[in-house]
């Protein structure tokens, strides 16, 4: 039997991280390993108990979410774990730094139960929850927002065209399946571009290459206008 999914849950309402908790403990293969209620708790968390996700709210006292992920992402000790970020429509303006400080993803605090834990389940796997809708909610904040400067590793000047084809694929929000079918490749061969691409741009996962790709220019806002 394999270990189940070890789960940190992070939120600053006692009443939530216990329904989380219950619905964690009470899922096949997944385990709540702990609570935090700060951000400050949460990277302490993590570095203790070395959980696969961090279920991440981003509205805590002290450190927020944002920050706290930026922690974990960043430490040797805490590499393995995987961030999913928790968050409303009227916190969009937060998912773009959220996904820039490292984590894999993020879900609407109401999101159903079993969208939340196939999420967690996602993410553990090493998948961005990038939904093509997620994408496209991305994408309007980057037309907000002014140019940032390019994260460090953004610059596609290494890349061959068949990876710059790739990269502008994923930042349309498809999955490996589609790209795929989309290229006519072969799944195996469109897990290896990914793998160079991460490698090459030092992205953390495939939010990050996102990421990469609108910083750099390779796709713009108004091209899913």
């Amino acid at each position: 039997m394999t270990e189940p999914i070890r789960v940190l849950v992070a939120d600053d309402q006692p009443l939530l991280r216990g329904s989380f908790r219950v619905l964690i403990d009470t899922a096949p293969g997944l385990t709540a390993v702990g609570e935090a209620g700060t951000g400050a708790e949460a990277v302490e968390g993590a570095q203790r108990l070395h959980p696969d996700v961090v279920l991440m709210d981003i509205r805590m006292p002290g450190m927020d979410g944002i920050e706290a992920t930026r922690h974990i992402a960043r430490s040797p000790e805490t590499a393995d774990t995987h961030i999913l970020i928790l968050t409303t429509f009227d916190l969009d303006e937060y998912v773009y730094g959220a996904l820039r400080a490292g984590a894999a993803g993020f879900l609407l605090k109401d999101t159903s139960p079993e969208v939340l834990l196939a999420g967690i389940r996602t993410v553990a796997a090493g998948e961005s929850l990038l939904a093509p809708s997620v994408t496209r909610r991305l994408i309007s904040e980057f037309a907000r927002l002014p140019r940032a400067h390019p994260a460090p590793g953004s610059s596609l000047e290494d890349l061959t065209d068949r990876e710059r084809e790739v990269l502008l694929l994923v930042a349309r929000g498809l999955s490996n399946t589609d790209i795929a079918e989309y290229l006519r490749l072969s799944h195996g061969t469109v897990k290896t571009h990914i793998g160079r691409l991460l490698s090459k741009l030092r992205a953390r996962d495939r939010a990050q290459l996102v990421i990469s790709a609108y910083e750099s220019g390779l796709v713009t806002a108004t091209e899913h206008s």
